[in-house]
């Protein structure tokens, strides 16, 4: 974040938490929160100031040069609910800041068995040193992670079926990014927080990195008829790459578990065989949708199904192993009874 944002976001924080937070908690009688609510004041500014730019820069471009046209906006409402919920970085904040005193008493004891902990920023004094290039290492392993926490994420059923929240949603839009299963946003900051401190990500860079990283996914779900040429298509995710991997009978299921799983960059899917630079555009969500599976129209519908959908499967888990036990018990007893003989 630019020294004069920086600034801006510090004097808001002071402003709001002198006039309106600082008052309100010695009237409820918890004061003694009052400096990690200071701090938490901060994510919630840099939240909101960017929601307003998104929503300033994106809207104007979907109602330009839509990718598809909607008789109405019907269900589109219910992501900017999980945008409010997921942006203000709360849970990204609560995640960094706990851990930070594991990751602190863990460092601590690996030093002193000897094993020197990992600082990358220090891999070549003088060069990654310098802010821009040492932001630059953490945003690159920071989307390595985050390519393969989403990979798996289809990979694995019960898993899949919290992430279905995500690609239900059938009309894309600058919100779209946002509506997620709330245990699957833990998953995520905490993954996210925990990679950040392994790396040695300093608190000030990683509330950067998270702004950026939700800017940039806010973009590639945009309903905006927008890609980058052959060359930026490589080198950045664009909307055009990411609708790919929203499009019904491909995205999820693809030729093995889906394709174009890159949160920033492509490069992850072109280097582990699943990017699909496609130039069709076409309709996206889940294909059992056709078939008139619901997943949930409002907040907690949407919450609720999933934990259905996963019960539905771990009972078919279960029957699917009986039916295995139950036929090896069979199979034992007949050799039994053959040696029997």
């Amino acid at each position: 974040m630019g020294a004069g944002a920086g600034d801006l976001v510090s004097w808001l924080q002071s402003l709001l938490f002198v006039n309106v937070v600082q008052p309100m908690l010695f009237h409820i009688g918890m004061m003694d929160v009052e400096d990690d609510t200071y701090d938490a004041l901060y994510w919630v500014i840099v939240g909101v100031l960017e929601v307003g730019l998104m929503y300033a820069l994106l809207r104007p471009l979907e109602a330009l040069a839509p990718v598809e046209k909607w008789r109405d906006r019907k269900g589109v409402g219910i992501d900017a609910l999980y945008t409010w919920i997921t942006r203000l970085g709360v849970l990204n904040l609560l995640f960094f800041f706990t851990m930070q005193p594991f990751f602190d008493r863990a460092q601590s004891a690996l030093r002193l068995m000897g094993v020197k902990s990992v600082d990358l920023d220090n891999l070549w004094p003088g060069v990654t040193t310098q802010p821009l290039v040492a932001f630059a290492i953490y945003l690159v392993v920071l989307d390595f992670c985050g390519y393969w926490y989403h990979r798996l994420s289809h990979r694995y059923g019960i898993w899949w079926e919290l992430h279905a929240v995500h690609h239900s949603q059938r009309k894309m839009s600058l919100w779209c990014d946002n509506r997620n299963h709330l245990l699957d946003v833990l998953g995520q900051s905490c993954m996210f927080a925990a990679v950040a401190l392994v790396i040695g990500v300093p608190p000030a860079q990683f509330v950067v990195l998270v702004a950026l990283t939700n800017f940039v996914q806010n973009v590639q779900h945009a309903n905006i008829r927008l890609h980058f040429g052959w060359l930026g298509e490589r080198l950045v995710v664009s909307p055009r790459f990411h609708r790919r991997h929203h499009a019904i009978g491909y995205g999820h299921e693809g030729t093995t578990y889906g394709c174009n799983f890159g949160v920033l960059f492509p490069w992850w899917d072109m280097m582990f065989g699943s990017a699909s630079f496609n130039r069709e555009i076409e309709p996206t969500g889940i294909r059992d949708q056709l078939e008139g599976v619901c997943y949930g129209e409002g907040f907690w519908a949407q919450q609720g199904y999933a934990f259905a959908r996963i019960a539905r499967r771990l009972r078919t888990l279960a029957r699917a192993g009986a039916a295995a036990q139950a036929a090896q018990t069979t199979e034992a007893a007949a050799r039994d009874d053959a040696t029997v003989s």
